[in-house]
Parts: structure tokens; sequence; C-alpha cells
């Protein structure tokens, strides 16, 4: 059983008793859930990522006000129930960098803890340039229950309210990195003899393409770690994951290395015109990204160099 799994079932069977018992004023208050780093919060964890931050649990999202009110108390009877009902992980290792985040967290700090910022974004800076993992680890997970609605107010934001004028500036970026790393200077670094630059080349060519098709999914992808597992699941293009996968992994010719690059960009190009994002032919994907940055309505936006995203 996956990890949010088992917190779901002891909330459901242990904690949520609790709450009504001792905490019924507070209980249409609290938002309870599992979300963040780990793992266990996109649902990818097994026997190997339980060796270290991991514990059975989940975390009770309050206000500010009522973290003050009522934080302390709900912690104490949180831990309780946890040295009470919970077992042990003898094999769970806890890093310098942190376990998943359970018990009492104010909801405010959750999500400065990992956008920088204590709500949804206000403005298409804030969107633009917050790291997409960021959002990714903000609202993934599950929330079992918010009867309140304030946290789940920030998350539904945003996951499903980014501007089209900002996705489509990160769209354009992506879309240039990928011709100037994958179709341009990959090639061009082996000629100089520079292999490890051609090897960077196809990092930033993988890393680009891999943030593109969350983009036109409107998802935001993961950190490094899991790109590839959460890009496999992706409906749209993510069929291209071996692809981009082998172009890091395989030791092959580099014609067949750049007959995987441009297989991807084709099938990106497809997928552009299919949106409308561009009409040209081009195979070379860097016209398109200026046809994408036509479409931004925003002057502010549009004027940003068309790398910046």
């Amino acid at each position: 059983m996956r990890g949010i799994e088992r917190a779901k079932v002891w909330y459901e069977g242990r904690l949520a008793s609790l709450l009504e018992s001792d905490f019924g004023e507070l209980l249409t208050r609290i938002a309870v859930g599992m979300a963040g780093r780990g793992s266990e919060c996109f649902g990818f964890d097994d026997d190997v990522s339980r060796d270290h931050d991991f514990a059975v649990g989940v975390t009770l999202w309050l206000t500010d006000e009522d973290e003050t009110r009522y934080g302390f108390r709900l912690q104490r009877a949180y831990d309780k129930l946890v040295k009470e009902t919970l077992p042990h992980e003898p094999e769970g290792k806890e890093s310098k960098l942190g376990p998943c985040e359970h018990g009492v967290v104010r909801i405010g700090d959750f999500y400065r803890r990992h956008t920088g910022l204590p709500r949804a974004p206000e403005n298409w800076r804030e969107w633009l340039y917050t790291p997409e993992y960021a959002f990714a680890e903000a609202t993934n997970g599950e929330v079992f229950r918010d009867d309140l609605g304030v946290f789940t107010g920030i998350r539904n934001t945003i996951l499903h309210d980014i501007p089209e004028d900002v996705r489509l500036k990160k769209l354009a970026a992506r879309v240039i990195m990928m011709a100037q790393s994958g179709q341009y200077n990959f090639a061009r670094c082996l000629r100089h003899g520079e292999g490890g630059a051609a090897a960077l080349a196809l990092g930033e060519f993988v890393r680009n393409a891999v943030s593109l098709i969350f983009l036109l999914n409107f998802r935001f992808a993961p950190y490094y770690k899991w790109m590839f597992r959460a890009l496999r699941q992706l409906p749209e293009l993510g069929g291209l994951a071996r692809d981009l996968e082998s172009l890091l992994t395989k030791e092959e010719p580099e014609k067949l290395k750049q007959e995987r690059v441009e297989k991807v960009c084709a099938e990106v190009l497809k997928k552009l015109r299919s949106e409308e994002l561009t009409t040209g032919t081009d195979p070379y994907l860097e016209p398109h990204a200026f046809e994408i940055m036509k479409r931004i309505r925003s002057r502010e936006l549009r004027e940003l160099h068309v790398m910046e995203g």
C-alpha cells in the first residue's frame, strides 16, 4: 500500500474520530491531507524510497488564527495518537533536508515553504518566476477533508488558474531552448570535440522538452528525480518519455541521437500546430517560439526576451 493510501486509512480509522471527539469546534475548519516534498506525496514511494524521511501521517492545515488558538493542543494530541497507533519504521532515516510535513502546519507557512508565497500567485511575475517544481510540490498528494476551503482554494488556483499569457511565455522559452540545445548546439559541440558540452546540451534539450510537455498538459513538472515517472503518466506526448530518457542513458551514435532529437521536435511541432500555437511547418523549432510569442496579449510579457521564463 502506498504511503498516501496508508495515511488516508489511518486518518479515517483513527484520527478523524479523535478530531470529532476532542476538537469538535474546530472540525469544520481543519484541512487534512498529504502534500509537499517526498515520494509519498507524489504517489511514487516504494521500498527504496522508504529508507529515509518516511513515516505514516497526515498534515493538519490551519489558518493563522486557528493555529494560534488550537495549534499547540492539536499537535500534542496528534503526536500522542501517532505514538499509540502507528508502528515505528525502523528502516526510516531522517535526512538533513527534512522529512515529510506531518502534524499541524499553518496554511500560509505550507505554501510559503514550497513556493515562497503564503498564498496563490497574484501577478504574472509570481507565476512566471516561481519554479514549476515548487508548484508541483504545493499541489500534489490529496486533501482528505477541507470544509473551510481556504487551503483547497489556494491549491485549486495554482492547479487551474495559471494565466494563459504566462503559459505561452513559458512554452516559447522551452521551444527555443529545445531548438538551441538539441537541434543546433548538440552537433556543433561534438564537431568542436567538446563531448561534455554536447552531453550538457542534450540535458538542456531533455529538461526543456519535459517542462514543455507538462505545460502542454496544463501541469507542472516535478523536480528532476520524478520527472520521467510523472512524464510517463501524461496523456499528451507522455509517450516521448522513452526517447527523451534514451537521449540521456543510451550509448548511441551521434546520428541516432540526432534522429531522436528530431523525432521529439516533430511530435512537439505537431502538437503545437494542433493547438494553433503556430502555423509554420519548419522542422527547426526556433521560429515557432516567436510565433507563440505573438499570441501573448500582455505587452510586458511579450517584450521579455524569448528565452526568459
